[in-house]
């Protein structure tokens, strides 16, 4: 079967941020499958590919991968405009490729919605099967971040309808996503539920050792974040938090942000306002590199916005991370991660917004090792059982070939 794979964001293990798309997509080769994946341009991507100045796009072989990466650049820190113009751009540059290339089956996965536009040009208009991947609820998150605009929310709201509607299955990454797509779709609609996994060899606890970071003496106890530095991830919390650690006189615990977006640079800049030594900013690393960093971490912070959207709507990179590097995960949000950490003792959940119980946590686990020690042992155990990249691959490959097959007969 040869595949035809849309995922704007797409990177490798020597990008720095999620490689679902191309361990999948490896997945899918790994069973005799043909996959050609079209990707913008990020920052964070790894890739390096030849340029095709005649077609004016760079396409390549990535470990088995044809990768065609379209000249349309992103970053998190753009603007709402620029944002939505970049996935516009690609959104019509792809029904283009999806109209024109040779293959079987067509998958496209968000973020952003726009994704979903080639997988219907190809659905309509070439009769091919179409598997919708839904990462993020649209424009239930948007909206419940605080965007009022009723056309672009009108927009967000029929795509989301049209790709429900129109596609031959969906993927969702929570329980949340699920739900939220059995509401709107029609009723025999397959919907797999395949969240993020756990890289277990690259976020191994064997890569533990003495972190060398700037900042960190060999005494400190370091609670790291490393993900997105979005207005999303509600990482305000975490300056106060070190503000209510600084008040109580406590200098070993430290907070390691590791990552880059939009909101890193006002955040570092009002950690230094408000004097908080104990918050510590780093850049963003390849994959490889974050492996070794968060298992060396004491703790993992699982931070996001105190909006009731996420609690059962999301399903972060950065957590099965921390699950598959060892570490006790400090949770500030409820839903069904906190329901994973409490059921399997791998970490603390903490109410949204309270600072002080935030703080009693980090100090709680400075003082005993032994406790981080099982709550990591927990974690991986965890990741190993209910998350490993192979076992959710065999299960994304596995709804791919019966779509396939479906089609077929």
């Amino acid at each position: 079967m040869r595949l035809l794979y849309f995922h704007q964001h797409f990177a490798t293990p020597r990008g720095a941020t999620g490689t679902r798309s191309y361990e999948f997509a490896r997945a899918l080769i790994a069973r005799g499958h043909q996959v050609t994946v079209v990707c913008g341009a990020h920052a964070h991507g790894g890739l390096e590919l030849p340029h095709d100045a005649a077609r004016g796009w760079r396409r390549g072989d990535v470990d088995g991968i044809d990768v065609i990466s379209l000249p349309l650049t992103y970053a998190n820190r753009d603007s709402l405009l620029r944002r939505g113009w970049t996935f516009l751009r690609f959104a019509l540059r792809s029904v283009r490729l999806a109209l024109q290339l040779d293959y079987d089956l067509v998958f496209a996965t968000s973020t952003p919605i726009t994704a979903v536009i080639p997988g219907l040009a190809a659905r309509w208009f070439r009769g091919k099967p179409f598997v919708f991947e839904v990462r993020d609820l649209w424009p239930e998150l948007p909206r419940a971040l605080g965007l009022r605009n009723p056309f672009v929310l009108g927009g967000m709201s029929l795509l989301e309808f049209l790709g429900y509607r129109c596609a031959d299955a969906c993927v969702g990454l929570s329980p949340g996503i699920v739900e939220g797509i059995r509401a709107r779709a029609d009723e025999r609609l397959p919907v797999a539920m395949i969240p993020n996994g756990c890289d277990l060899e690259v976020f191994h606890p064997a890569k533990r050792a003495r972190l060398a970071l700037p900042g960190i003496g060999p005494q400190d106890f370091v609670a790291g974040f490393t993900g997105a530095h979005g207005v999303a991830n509600g990482l305000d919390a975490l300056l106060d938090v070190a503000a209510e650690l600084k008040r109580r006189g406590d200098t070993r615990v430290k907070l390691a942000f590791v990552g880059d977006g939009k909101e890193k640079e006002r955040l570092a800049a009002l950690a230094a306002e408000r004097g908080l030594s104990n918050c510590l900013f780093y850049a963003p690393v390849p994959k490889a590199e974050l492996g070794a960093i968060t298992a060396s971490l004491d703790c993992g912070l699982m931070v996001l916005k105190d909006v009731p959207a996420f609690y059962r709507g999301t399903s972060p990179n950065k957590f099965f991370d921390y699950l598959a590097a060892g570490i006790p995960v400090v949770n500030n949000y409820p839903g069904w991660l906190a329901g994973l950490i409490r059921e399997h003792e791998c970490g603390i959940v903490v109410p949204p917004g309270d600072t002080a119980t935030f703080a009693d946590a980090l100090q709680r686990l400075a003082a005993d090792p032994a406790a981080c020690r099982v709550m990591g042992a927990a974690a991986r155990a965890l990741g190993e059982k209910e998350f490993a990249r192979p076992l959710l691959a065999a299960r994304f490959v596995d709804t791919i070939e019966t779509v396939a097959h479906q089609h077929h007969a």
